[in-house]
């Protein structure tokens, strides 16, 4: 977004929602940074500095403000589009590669040197990469203080600080008071099961019931399905086992997740999974200006404005799903899934509805093969060979390679084809520019519409679209 000071200025006067998260106000009288739609009384003019990021205001030396709380803000898109590197660091970032590694680390994971990568931060986000991992932190720390009724102690660990110590010295260091003088109600009582509820904001309009047939028709039995409008699944990560829950709060433009889990450590990893899951920082608006402008597509985004791209929990999951399903269908690949689950992942202590089973990691299944269950012998040659490759590099489906050559080193494992590999690539990275140019889907939805269907002539067709191709091919899967 072009931050032109008198156009944000307006904005910020008119409280336009659709400016939300787009960028923030920085108030040099005040010392306080808050959202486009605050209710304070409006500054003036020149006492304005306009950021595209909460990281870029923290790193000014503003502090959020208590009002329009700018924790409950969706991310800012900037950099969407603009810097690959940038977009792989946030995802590492917010999985964690900075909690206990260093700038220098994740820059070697991206492939970059430390300086270029601190010089590609300050351009496109305005802020430096520990900065924006603080900023994170704070800001989720913050709206688990305001929504949640955890302790203390648990905040300062679900929100990824080491101590109780350095949780209240950086709270009192941003807000001028301590956590507990921001809380308005009682805490969990000593003895509860731990449960954390999380808002997770998102830019309206947002097309829940889309999202919901999309995972419902590929939902693995006994890890995760649909219920009352919920989406409920199980998860394991670093050898901890919980579940969550995830239902539409429409009155607050945020989805809710309920996140049970012993290790609340983990908790900023989680949301972090959820949030590129169902797509919650996309720009509905962002996309609709570039792809309303093909005629083709305009009809289909007046019908469903909110539509967004699925993610993926995790990337091997949705590898062998995807990998099950390559010759056969969609039903009949998640049964297969279901009984690959029920035979090699471990059993959930107390089954919750149709919650019986986690999902076999890919160190489990490389180390004890496919050998049973009644599963075709070309697929389970394949899981296997993609569960090795996976141990093999971990980092793989993590972000910190390029979509291009992660369907290069997919397409390189015996049993993985190319639309395969694209499939997985653009669901476990969240890569908007994806285009499946040879899904069979798109192939007859382009024929019926009397376009030409071959894959040169959709790649020609899609180049308008960029950099959101992959909303483009979401959209005629889900008009077909």
């Amino acid at each position: 977004m072009n931050l032109d000071h008198l156009s944000c200025y307006r904005a910020m006067l008119a409280r336009d929602r659709r400016f939300d998260g787009l960028f923030f106000t920085c108030v040099t009288s005040t010392g306080i940074y808050c959202r486009p739609i605050c209710p304070a009384r409006p500054p003036k003019l020149e006492n304005c500095i306009f950021v595209a990021t909460a990281s870029a205001a923290q790193e000014a030396g503003f502090r959020a403000c208590l009002r329009c709380r700018p924790d409950a803000s969706p991310e800012s898109p900037a950099w969407r589009g603009t810097s690959t590197t940038v977009a792989r660091a946030l995802r590492l970032i917010s999985d964690g590669a900075l909690d206990k590694g260093s700038v220098e680390k994740l820059a070697l994971r991206l492939g970059v040197g430390e300086r270029h990568l601190r010089r590609l931060f300050a351009d496109h986000l305005g802020a430096s990469p520990l900065t924006v991992a603080m900023t994170r932190r704070v800001l989720l720390a913050k709206q688990l203080v305001h929504d949640s009724d955890l302790g203390m102690t648990d905040i300062a660990l679900a929100s990824g600080f080491g101590s109780l110590r350095r949780f209240n010295e950086v709270f009192r260091k941003q807000f001028g008071r301590p956590p507990s003088a921001l809380r308005r109600h009682g805490e969990r009582g000593i003895g509860d099961p731990p449960e954390l509820t999380v808002q997770l904001p998102y830019r309206a309009p947002y097309d829940w019931e889309a999202m919901l047939r999309f995972l419902e028709s590929r939902a693995i039995p006994g890890v995760e399905f649909i219920e009352g409008g919920d989406y409920k699944r199980t998860l394991e990560l670093d050898n901890e086992r919980g579940l969550v829950c995830v239902s539409h709060a429409p009155k607050i433009n945020a989805l809710s997740a309920r996140i049970q889990i012993k290790n609340l450590s983990l908790a900023p990893r989680i949301i972090a999974r959820l949030k590129r899951l169902f797509d919650v920082d996309c720009d509905p608006h962002a996309i609709s200006d570039v792809l309303k402008q093909d005629t083709f597509l305009a009809p289909m985004l007046a019908r469903r404005p909110g539509l967004r791209l699925p993610g993926a929990w995790e990337g091997f999951e949705l590898g062998v799903r995807a990998i099950l399903g390559q010759q056969i269908s969609a039903p009949a690949a998640s049964a297969l899934a279901g009984r690959l689950a029920k035979r090699y992942g471990a059993q959930v202590d107390k089954p919750s509805g149709g919650l019986t089973h986690y999902f076999p990691s890919a160190h489990r299944l490389a180390k004890m093969g496919v050998t049973d269950g009644g599963f075709p012998t070309m697929c389970a040659a394949a899981i296997v060979a993609f569960a090795r490759a996976l141990v093999d590099e971990p980092s793989l489906l993590e972000g910190s390679v390029s979509y291009p050559e992660v369907v290069m080193r997919l397409t390189a494992i015996r049993g993985i084809d190319p639309w395969t590999a694209g499939y997985i690539a653009m669901r476990a990275l969240q890569e908007s520019d994806a285009f499946p140019n040879t899904n069979a889907a798109l192939t007859r939805i382009a024929r019926n519409a009397g376009l030409n269907a071959a894959p040169a002539d959709l790649e020609r067709m899609s180049e308008s679209w960029r950099p959101w191709r992959a909303y483009g091919a979401l959209h005629l899967w889900t008009n077909e």
